[in-house]
């Protein structure tokens, strides 16, 4: 049996004159009359056999039936308004803002730009350097690639990948300044991209968690310890998806074959009525082809190659000497 449901009418006038508190301003709204929106009210109202509104002069409020009835009928318009939108939105066209880990956007998504250009040229990106969880449900924000635990609720979500993390190092610094085991970091100046949990984690993994550390420089950030890791000011955590590049490109290293799963992982993640948007559907197929084409590569960078998971050899260097090309 089909579901009996009130007109839409009275529900429109009834939501809006919720949400104004006014029979006027409901009715300047729905370009109808004040009588128009009280009769259409008073048939609602009749239809349900209570009352949805207490009136006190030209004032109105909520009835305790109305407070009840509101949320279900305005969850049901923005339903249908999101769908409009994604229905009327282009597929391959317009503007999609997406925020991402500011590690992430720089060190791996910018350089990738070009491939989403020649793929989508009508679609211009607005990218914001972020991993704050309000994101997901900012109206001005499409789609996110954050970093986290994956408990977000009331959303769409799927891993997008997770990621190892291993010290990294300048040539020049390793080259003046030698790291021929662990206990070499001493020597050096810490840089942490966290609360320094995540060095504490790999510290435990290579049995030194009795290390002697003296500096240390809390960023905030894995993008700028990493970005201080390049310019020689110490050594910092990097990761088996940002700092791939770094290393190819020899402006790191990483002086030992030990690394250990982050805590957390890369999600992509939006609203649920975003999902099923054209342009949004495009770039996280993209985010995910991308990936894949990174891990069917082999062209693994020197000190090169990613370090292999919670291996624990003799903690030697790779690249005490650094060697133009091979690094």
């Amino acid at each position: 049996m089909a579901k009996r449901l009130p007109p839409l009418n009275p529900l429109r006038a009834f939501e809006a004159t919720a949400r104004h508190a006014s029979l006027t301003k409901a009715a300047g709204e729905l370009n109808v009359t004040h009588g128009a929106v009280s009769h259409q009210i008073k048939a609602l109202e009749q239809s349900l056999g209570v009352k949805l509104f207490q009136r006190a002069g030209q004032r109105v409020k909520l009835s305790p039936h109305g407070a009840e009835f509101l949320p279900a009928v305005s969850a049901a318009f923005d339903g249908i308004a999101a769908a409009t939108q994604r229905m009327t939105r282009p597929a391959s066209t317009g503007v999609l803002s997406v925020s991402c880990v500011p590690a992430l956007l720089l060190l791996w998504m910018t350089p990738r730009l070009g491939s989403f250009t020649a793929q989508y040229p009508d679609i211009q990106l607005t990218l914001i350097p972020s991993n704050d969880a309000r994101d997901i449900r900012a109206p001005h924000i499409d789609v996110c690639v954050h970093y986290g635990d994956g408990s977000w609720s009331d959303c769409w979500i799927r891993k997008w990948s997770g990621l190892e993390l291993f010290p990294v190092v300048s040539p020049t610094l390793i080259n003046n300044r030698p790291i021929r085991s662990v206990r070499d970091l001493a020597d050096h100046v810490f840089l942490h991209g966290d609360d320094g949990r995540e060095w504490h984690t790999w510290l435990a993994a290579a049995d030194a968690l009795d290390l002697e550390r003296g500096r240390r420089h809390h960023l905030g950030d894995a993008r700028i310890a990493v970005e201080a890791a390049v310019h020689g000011h110490g050594v910092a955590l990097g990761d088996s998806v940002t700092a791939r590049a770094l290393l190819a490109r020899g402006m790191l290293v990483s002086p030992f074959a030990l690394s250990v799963p982050a805590v957390d992982d890369f999600y992509v993640v939006c609203r649920n009525e975003m999902r099923s948007a054209p342009i949004v559907q495009l770039f996280i197929d993209w985010l995910f082809a991308e990936k894949e084409q990174d891990e069917g590569r082999a062209d693994a960078p020197v000190a090169g190659r990613v370090p292999s998971r919670r291996k624990r050899p003799a903690l030697k260097v790779i690249g005490a000497r650094a060697i133009p090309g091979k690094v």
